[in-house]
């Protein structure tokens, strides 16, 4: 059987909270071996922590840039002792998901915008200072993403994975050079996204690892139009059970067997997130 690591993830979102468990299960009957769980405020720590848990899986503790506007500043003195409480813990892997985003226009316009960036920085700091990868929102901010890693660098360099990547070669080769990996999940399963699927064919098979961010970013099986929704065509949930087939998308893109795909995929997560190591079945 082919295994896969879904190494973005989020079941601790309300749309999973009746069978969440049947979830899991069914990614598991696909062959998903392993699930990265992110969380994405202070709120949710102990949701994530519990389900990775559960599951033999791994969780990352950040506060996602969409949340800073109700975050606080008392919230990085608490993923602070958190991620101190918590070192020990095989399946605490990362900080994350953290990082900025510059497409929602609020986050745009002061002061969130100044309040993201002071979040991210911190966020990094955490990071290095507790010798953790880091998972990062990447929206329209690469580059500032990029500035902010080699500003923190601390002469060494970063593990982790620039998560959904959607930017420039250039870009992806900057993320790169820092020690990162890139996320590719249903984003590049659309054929109008020209350009992502020509970067999922031209950045060498090391750099990716893959990912589904469910239940966001629905591969194209999932997603129907407006007026499909509207004559009442339901909306796919996209579940960590999907990555099979986005792994499958990815193979023929490339001219690879689908079983080289996950054990690449795999092997770049294990290089990502090198606690994930003695998580993994044997």
């Amino acid at each position: 059987m082919t295994f896969w690591i879904d190494t973005h993830c989020h079941l601790d979102a309300a749309e999973f909270a009746c069978d969440v468990q049947a979830v899991r299960a069914r990614a598991a009957e696909n062959g998903v071996v392993h699930c990265v769980l992110p969380a994405v405020e202070a709120g949710n720590f102990d949701a994530v922590r519990r389900l990775a848990r559960g599951r033999g899986d791994s969780y990352a503790l950040g506060i996602h840039p969409l949340y800073v506007e109700r975050a606080q500043d008392s919230d990085l003195a608490l993923l602070d002792a958190e991620l101190t409480r918590h070192h020990a813990d095989p399946h605490l892997v990362a900080v994350g998901e953290i990082g900025l985003d510059f497409f929602v226009p609020a986050l745009c316009q002061s002061p969130l915008r100044e309040r993201q960036e002071h979040f991210y920085i911190e966020q990094l700091k955490l990071a290095r200072r507790h010798d953790l990868p880091v998972l990062l929102h990447v929206r329209r901010s690469a580059d500032r993403l990029i500035r902010g890693l080699r500003e923190q660098a601390q002469g060494r360099a970063w593990h982790g994975i620039a998560h959904a990547f959607n930017g420039s070669e250039q870009q992806a080769l900057s993320f790169m050079a820092l020690g990162l990996k890139l996320g590719f999940g249903g984003a590049f399963t659309y054929e109008r996204a020209l350009q992502l699927r020509r970067l999922a064919v031209a950045l060498p098979i090391e750099a990716l690892v893959l990912e589904t961010d469910a239940p966001d970013m629905p591969p194209r099986w999932l997603y129907q139009v407006a007026s499909q929704r509207v004559a009442g065509v339901p909306q796919g949930r996209n579940e960590p059970g999907e990555l099979p087939r986005i792994g499958a998308e990815l193979a023929a893109l490339r001219g690879l067997t689908p079983e080289a795909v996950a054990e690449a995929s795999s092997r770049n997560a294990l290089a990502a997130l090198p606690r994930l190591g003695s998580l993994l079945p044997k």
